[in-house]
């Protein structure tokens, strides 16, 4: 049996949105800078890629990373830009800012579920 990563992945992806909420809060400071380039990171996909760490599942009964149906937002077209001399759609930044706080609770609320599941083994005697 190997080890189970989840602390470590939860870990990596809370380094990762601390550098995203970084960079939108870069972005948001400097709507009015004249010439100013709004910044993103890599998708967290990526970086983990770099890692060479994968999903998997271990049974056939668990859902499938392809099929899971969950729908991304890509329209990048249609937005209402406040009118400022930098690139950067406060709009966007606000949404990307929220994505980022979703994604923090969901991984704290998985961590915490994980370690409760650990620690009532450990009672047990399991």
């Amino acid at each position: 049996m190997t080890g189970v990563y989840l602390f470590d992945l939860a870990s990596l992806h809370g380094r990762y949105l601390s550098v995203r909420q970084s960079t939108i809060a870069g972005n948001v400071a400097n709507a009015n800078t004249q010439g100013y380039q709004a910044r993103d990171t890599v998708p967290f996909a990526q970086v983990l890629a770099r890692t060479g760490t994968e999903m998997a599942t271990t049974s056939q009964a668990h859902l499938g990373a392809p099929g899971l149906g969950v729908s991304t937002r890509k329209d990048t077209g249609g937005w209402d830009v406040l009118e400022t001399s930098s690139s950067v759609s406060l709009e966007q930044e606000m949404l990307k800012a929220s994505d980022v706080s979703r994604q923090h609770n969901l991984d704290v609320g998985v961590v915490r579920s994980f370690h409760r599941m650990l620690m009532s083994a450990v009672r047990s005697g399991s």
